[in-house]
This record gives C-alpha cells, structure tokens and sequence, in this order.
C-alpha cells in the first residue's frame, strides 16, 4: 500500500497522540510481492499499518522504525540476504528488498499522498539517501548505522527537479513509479511517487458497471459513471460511483477532461453511446479502451468505425470483447474479467497463469 491509501489510519494515529514513523520499499532485486514506493506505518505502541513485503519482514521493519524513532537516524535496509551474510530475516519468496526506515513521516510526504488522494496535481517526493546505503548491486551491505534524515524537496514538474533526477521524476509523476537514482556526485536518491490515483471512465451503468466501479475503488482508481439514460444512472444505482455523468459520452469527456493515462471500459450494449465513447477514448488515446459485444458485434462495429474516421492503428488498440476470458457471465464475473484486463494491462502483463510465466515476476 502507499501512503494515499494509508492516509486514514495515518490520521486516526496522529489523533490519538500516537508516534508514527514507516519504512518505504525502495529497490527490489528478483521476485517481490510489492513495488517500490510501498509503505509500512509503526507506532510507538506497537501498531503497523502496510507493508513492505508479503508479510516476510514487517516485524523486523516495524521494530527498525521504532529505532529511528529512538535515535532519530534514517537507515537503508536490505533484506533477502542469507542470514549469516547479513540481516536476520528473509523473504520466502527469493527475492532482495531495501528498505528506508525512518522515525516519522515526512510532512511533505503527507502533504504529498494527501493532494494525490483528492485527485490533485501529481507530485514526486526527492529523499536523499543515507550515505551508507546499499547500492544496487547484490553485494554484502555494510555500515547500517544511518544518519539524521536530510531534507527532502517536493517537486510538482519536471524543471522544478535537478537534471540529473528528471527522468525519474518523470517517471514518478505520468506513471506512479518510485525508484532510486543517482546524481552527479553519485548520491542515491529515492524519487517517491505521488501521482494522482488512476481513473476508470465505465460508459453504460448496466448491472456488470456497479461491481466494476466496486473492484476499480478497492484497487485505488477513481470512478467515473457516464450514461444519457436516466433510468440507468439513478442516484440510487450509481451512489458508488466518484462521480456520475448524465450526458452523452462526447459531452461527458469534455467536462471531465478525458486524458491518455485514463482507462475507458464501454459496457452500453447501446450503439448510440458505445461508438462516440469508442472513437473519443481511442482518440483521446487513453492507455486502454475495451468495450462490450460478441465477436459479430465487434465486426460490425468495426466497419462503422472505420466510416466514422478511426484508423486501423486505432482499432487495433480496441479491446473488444472487453475483459479476459474467465468464462463467467453473471454481472460480478464480467465485472471482474474487465478489471483483470484493464490490471494485466497497466502493467504490462500478459494475464495468463502465474504458473505459465517464463519470466520471473516482480510484482508477486
């Protein structure tokens, strides 16, 4: 989980009166169960909140915040090694993390995940590593033993950033990517990402849109409802929704600013909605479009297309039938086939069997 999405518990902490500190995923070497920029949350009373890993070193991570919060040094750990080369801890899975500890949470690293959580302007958080911290190339880590946390710089564009930093802070602010980079002098850095939550445009607000907004909501997107059909749009039907258009699709893009990091599932079965929202989202160049309807649907359709304007290059970037082939038909089923699709594609996963995999997996 990121700090966005730890937010809430963040706050209910501070309310208490608690001390909070967290530790940051920053590299992964092999298989890893979570990406960099990942966040574990310790309180002084022995609270966690996140995590780093699948659940292989979180006590060991809680207990290592809780010492920067006793001696205010910022550490860089790296767990994964075998026992009697370095830490005490392993991860099950085979892979290497490192991990930055610290004794509080940073304010502009709040200030950050929380104008990332409204669905504000991007940003990317520049933390300058501890000097002793591992590098990244699998070798013994030494030292360990952190120095005072140095000032960080929040930074909203790339030509507010250092040039040699600019790549990842691209990186870190179109697509929600945290890495560590070096700069001139050869000082690591971590870039931590805090772009705004992707967002899911479902055209149609049929029975398969609610669970689907259902499942883009637990995965951190932020949805959006559009249907001219007042019947189909009822507030009581779409109440989930973050927000919900009553409008054609045309006139529901433009208000919304439809951009190309947006997804577009079209679930209608309307032909008058599912093509405009068809040939806007393809030309807004959205990284995914998918819509509903059988194969002799989509043929059908394509020819129109076609006659609207779109390009062969364009349909070929059409998902149609929408979703992955998990044989299910009841709402919930397709719901959750889209959102597979539309998961497999934001990461450039082929959505087949784990087991089939012949590459090893760094998200799990």
């Amino acid at each position: 989980m990121s700090l966005r999405e730890l937010l809430p518990t963040l706050r209910e902490w501070q309310a208490d009166g608690a001390g909070v500190g967290r530790a940051v995923l920053i590299r992964a070497f092999q298989s890893s169960p979570r990406r960099p920029g990942a966040v574990l949350l310790a309180t002084d009373d022995g609270r966690i909140a996140g995590s780093v890993s699948g659940g292989c070193v979180e006590g060991a991570t809680a207990e290592e915040v809780r010492r920067a919060r006793h001696d205010g040094r910022s550490r860089v750990i790296r767990y994964g090694i075998s026992d009697d080369l370095a830490w005490d801890v392993g991860l099950a899975c085979g892979g290497i993390i490192d991990v930055l500890v610290e004794g509080e949470v940073r304010p502009e690293a709040i200030a950050a995940a929380e104008a990332a959580a409204l669905g504000g302007p991007g940003g990317a958080l520049l933390i300058p590593l501890p000097a002793d911290a591992p590098g990244d190339e699998l070798v013994q880590a030494e030292g360990g033993g952190g120095e005072p946390a140095a000032e960080a710089q929040l930074v909203h564009a790339i030509d507010e950033a250092p040039a040699d930093l600019r790549v990842a802070v691209q990186a870190a602010l179109t697509e929600d990517l945290s890495s560590v980079v070096r700069d001139r002098t050869e000082r690591q850095w971590l870039v931590e990402a805090y772009a705004a939550p992707p967002r899911l445009v479902v055209v149609g607000a049929v029975h398969a849109a609610l669970p689907l907004v259902r499942f883009a909501a637990e995965l951190g997107y932020r949805t959006v409802l559009v249907d001219r059909r007042a019947t189909f749009a009822s507030e009581e039907r779409t109440a989930e929704a973050d927000e919900v258009h009553l409008a054609w699709p045309e006139d529901a893009f433009a208000a919304i600013g439809l951009h190309p990091g947006d997804s577009v599932a079209i679930l209608s079965h309307d032909t008058k909605l599912d093509e405009p929202a068809i040939v806007g989202a393809l030309r807004a160049g959205c990284r995914y479009v998918g819509a509903i309807g059988s194969r002799k649907t989509q043929a059908e359709r394509r020819e129109r297309l076609l006659a609207a304007g779109l390009t062969e290059a364009d349909l070929a970037r059409l998902r149609g039938p929408v979703g992955l082939d998990l044989g299910g038909r009841a709402p919930a089923e397709v719901a959750l086939a889209v959102m597979a699709e539309i998961t497999a594609d934001r990461y450039g996963a082929s959505g087949g069997p784990m087991g089939r995999r012949t590459q090893p997996s760094k998200e799990a």
